[in-house]
């Protein structure tokens, strides 16, 4: 198994295509690439329609697989806010390819459109547009009928309106839906995703609550409570709160203890003071345990880092063989203040792992084993050979 990455800020497409081509020829030799897959800014929108024939006018063959991007992320190097083209490809021999495409209308047959295999046996490559395919209900889907499967992606981005984004597909050139690949084999799929954010206050049962409406924590009345926990704050996490608070939802509820990675991250998206009630970004259930979280960019700096070396320990040394980092929007440059954060801290941890991705609308990627579409987080994808004899090869 073989991977390659890079990046062009060059601004005239098909030169940023030839000049990103020559790097990976160049670190894969005679190697063809299986897989393809290809973020490109805003910037290049007149051209989103030339891009698959592009490509294969340069590797030939191998299944393309991509989308629009609000800022790319090719050759371990994150370009924002300027014209930007990632072409990240892979070479995997004894790797199954099935793509597939999904719309609105049709996501309901998705079983049929994708070839059936063992349960056990299936990774997902997931990229859509945000404006025409809410992919939430899909991924529950594949979690049930693919329960040992990793989804990993994102949601297309750099398009304002319906219409401007685009997902690439094979020869195809699509202005909305989904895209997948589903990945069998000899193919094993790590993910790590960093939510960014450290809890204040204690863990709560949700003693009320009406599908995303909470309306007690604990028996008191929730704006009550969150009252409370605010009062106990310092005065800069008071400010923080007011612009950065979300609530923590307890995945695996029969833990003693809440640690990182525990909580599935949700917005807290409005407050009736007048009744007590919050509004969050989750359907809830009483009896569920939350906790008020906070997010900064100190917080999702140490997040993505403790996960990260918890994985680097956790894998005794062997390197994935290339990755696909999938983050929001909102973080890089505009959370951290200075480009390649997320980025050099996987290079720190892991090496020169070829490294490719963009950043999204929505990210998606498992949670305690189960997958989301999440916001602000960093979502990684880490491949590898699944056999041991590969692995050695590799």
């Amino acid at each position: 198994m073989q991977w390659a990455s890079a990046a062009s800020t060059e601004p005239k497409t098909a030169a940023a295509i030839g000049e990103v081509a020559a790097v990976i020829r160049a670190e894969l030799g005679a190697t063809a690439p299986d897989l393809m897959v290809a973020f490109l800014s805003a910037h290049h929108r007149e051209r989103f329609g030339e891009i698959p024939a592009l490509v294969r006018r340069e590797f030939g063959s191998g299944l393309l697989v991509g989308c629009s991007a609000g800022g790319v992320i090719g050759g371990g190097k994150e370009i924002e806010q300027r014209p930007g083209l990632s072409l990240t490809v892979a070479a995997l021999p004894q790797v199954n390819l099935s793509p597939f495409y999904l719309t609105a209308d049709n996501v309901a047959e998705w079983q049929q459109r994708i070839a059936p295999e063992p349960a056990a046996d299936r990774h997902f490559l997931l990229l859509a547009d945000p404006f025409t395919f809410n992919p939430e209900p899909f991924l529950s889907d594949l979690d049930r009928v693919y329960p040992a499967g990793r989804k990993i992606g994102g949601l297309a981005s750099g398009g304002r309106q319906p219409g401007e984004n685009a997902l690439f597909l094979g020869p195809e050139t699509l202005g909305g839906g989904m895209a997948g690949v589903a990945l069998s084999g000899d193919i094993q799929v790590d993910t790590i995703v960093a939510q960014g954010c450290r809890p204040i206050g204690q863990p709560m049962f949700v003693t009320k609550c009406q599908r995303n409406l909470v309306w007690e924590l604990d028996g008191q009345l929730a704006v009550e409570v969150l009252q409370s926990v605010y009062q106990q704050l310092d005065r800069a996490d008071q400010e923080l709160a007011r612009r950065s608070l979300f609530l923590g939802v307890v995945m695996n509820e029969y833990q003693h203890e809440y640690r990182q990675g525990d909580f599935l991250i949700r917005n807290i998206v409005g407050m009736d003071a007048e009744h007590g009630v919050l509004a969050v970004g989750a359907i809830l259930r009483e009896g569920a345990v939350v906790q008020f979280h906070l997010r900064d960019a100190h917080t999702s700096a140490a997040d993505l880092e403790q996960l990260l070396s918890a994985y680097a320990v956790a894998s005794a040394g062997l390197r994935p063989a290339g990755a696909l980092l999938f983050s929001c929007l909102g973080r890089g440059m505009d959370l951290y203040g200075e480009p390649d954060h997320d980025t050099n801290a996987f290079r720190d941890h892991l090496g020169a792992v070829p490294l490719g991705g963009f950043f999204c609308n929505g990210e998606i990627g498992p949670v305690q084993g189960s997958t989301f579409l999440h916001g602000y987080t960093s979502a990684f994808g880490l491949f590898k050979p699944r056999s041991k004899q590969s692995t050695a090869d590799s």
